[in-house]
């Protein structure tokens, strides 16, 4: 065999691997019983430790270097082989004892935040969640050293391969500049109309997930390799060709779960539309995290909450609660979908303040990891920072710092690639838009295939086979331009329409 044929036939067997882990840990997050927890800890860590040491093998180094000088492989195989490396080079940083407490210090760290959310209890977390700081400012420094950077760089790479703090700090900054005049604008825009009517509950969950269902095949999701789910934070995970979302329901409000349901279900029909002739390779994976998110929000920010799906959605939503009356007309739905209202929780957040979230995750997990704050200080520095940025002070941790899992769950340097992924969406969603005009008609009528069939062609099916800035050129024309994130929320939120 080639090296080439080597590397490929070892990392199908680690896509295998990868994938019972991914079934595995959804089932954990969706639902595994609390007495299992130990038990699948045991179990997890076990498979991420055989999963690492595959992609460490010693024959790796060779296989690679012997690909990368095969003057025969194709353009496919060779940014396979690209992204092989980048995976070979961040794993050899990282032994497989600091992997296996790192996985373990997670799974417990998962299971004592469901318990500590839902009491507002983060001294009962802080424990669990020092121990996963410290193995994550570990494996950031190992990482770092061996690729030349940060800490915190070198665990955002993860998320977000060839990202750099410097440069999210410069687009942070900027727009932690333009949203408070935004948001201004926005508010006494919307408090010259009047104020949309609240539809009538309670709204049954059976009826709720009715609805997600049926708004989920609008969308394209294939029911024949995925499926829909309850969690405590609404997710989109499984394997390749299982691709599932989860969702949670109030009864006070739908809206809520139904937009939760179309953001996991971008990120599904991204995931159900990579190239399936590279499946089980590299460079097949979805392109980064920001362009991960973007395809989340492009759907639920820049799709689902136009006029146009709203006015398709409005009957259904109708018919699924048997509402009636002015609070379920579609300009009074529209107009309670992008209310501007500064709240607490991320994942409710409207477009205009939820950057200002971000920017705060983004800035205190970076204090973090450098040891410039201790977690001890978090609730205290998390609240300040809503304060500052939003204008609202938390009344306790379970509506302030406990109520993302991504910290607890090993996910650090993930927090800035939602609003990198909006700037994108907006993007995309406006190359998009152009290149076919018929789209936001489409979508007016609950026909999603001139979007997805756009984003399949330019986003889904190129998989990792470009770097992030190629390939959002090749599909827009540009690299990251935070003007047109800017424009779209100016023109939605601030105009007099």
């Amino acid at each position: 065999m080639t090296a080439y044929a080597d590397l490929s036939a070892h990392f199908g067997r680690i896509a295998a691997l990868s994938n019972a882990i991914g079934i595995l840990q959804w089932d954990n997050d969706a639902i595994m019983p609390k007495g299992a927890a130990g038990t699948r800890a045991e179990s997890m860590a076990l498979l991420h430790v055989m999963s690492h040491d595959m992609v460490t093998d010693i024959r790796l180094g060779d296989w690679i270097a012997g690909a990368e000088a095969d003057s025969a492989l194709g353009d496919w195989e060779r940014a396979n082989v690209r992204e092989i490396r980048r995976i070979w080079t961040v794993a050899t940083a990282l032994p497989s004892d600091l992997v296996e407490a790192s996985s373990k210090a997670v799974s417990a760290c998962e299971m004592r935040w469901r318990q500590a959310r839902a009491d507002a209890d983060f001294a009962g977390l802080l424990p669990h969640l020092s121990e996963v700081l410290r193995l994550q400012r570990e494996i950031g420094q190992a990482k770092g050293e061996r690729l030349g950077l940060s800490p915190y760089d070198a665990l955002l790479n993860d998320y977000e391969p060839g990202g750099r703090s410097a440069r999210i700090d410069a687009l942070f900054d900027d727009l932690a500049g333009f949203l408070p005049g935004l948001t201004e604008d926005a508010l006494a825009a919307q408090a010259r109309r009047p104020a949309p009517l609240e539809p009538d509950g309670p709204f049954a969950v059976e009826s709720q997930k009715q609805l997600g269902l049926k708004m989920m095949a609008v969308l394209g999701y294939d029911f024949d390799r995925g499926r829909l789910d309850i969690s405590t934070h609404p997710f989109c995970g499984g394997a390749d060709n299982d691709v599932r979302i989860t969702t949670r329901y109030d009864e006070a409000d739908f809206a809520r779960s139904m937009m939760g349901v179309l953001h996991e279900t971008g990120h599904a029909i991204y995931e159900q539309g990579r190239p399936q002739a590279w499946l089980n390779q590299p460079v097949s994976r979805a392109r980064g995290m920001s362009l991960h998110e973007s395809q989340s929000l492009l759907v639920e920010m820049q799709a689902c909450r136009s006029r146009e799906f709203i006015g398709f959605a409005a009957p259904h939503m109708q018919a699924a609660f048997n509402g009636t009356g002015p609070a379920w007309e579609a300009n009074n739905l529209w107009r309670r979908g992008t209310r501007v209202a500064p709240g607490f929780i991320r994942v409710d957040a409207d477009e205009v303040t939820y950057p200002a979230h971000i920017i705060l995750r983004y800035r205190l997990e970076k204090a973090l990891i450098a040891d410039q704050m201790t977690l001890a200080e978090l609730p205290g520095l998390w609240n300040d920072g809503m304060k500052e940025l939003l204008g609202i002070v938390p009344p306790n941790d379970r509506l302030g710092c406990l109520q993302d899992v991504h910290w607890p769950g090993g996910g650090w340097g993930y927090f800035p690639t939602y609003t990198l992924g909006a700037m994108t969406a907006a993007q995309l969603f406006d190359a998009a838009c152009k290149a076919v005009p018929d789209i936001l008609p489409a979508i007016g009528r609950g026909d999603f295939t001139p979007l997805v069939g756009w984003l399949g062609t330019h986003i889904h099916s190129q998989g990792s086979r470009y770097e992030t800035d190629e390939l959002l050129t090749r599909a827009t024309g540009r690299p990251l331009d935070a003007s047109v994130f800017k424009a779209h929320l100016r023109r939605r939120y601030a105009s007099e329409a």
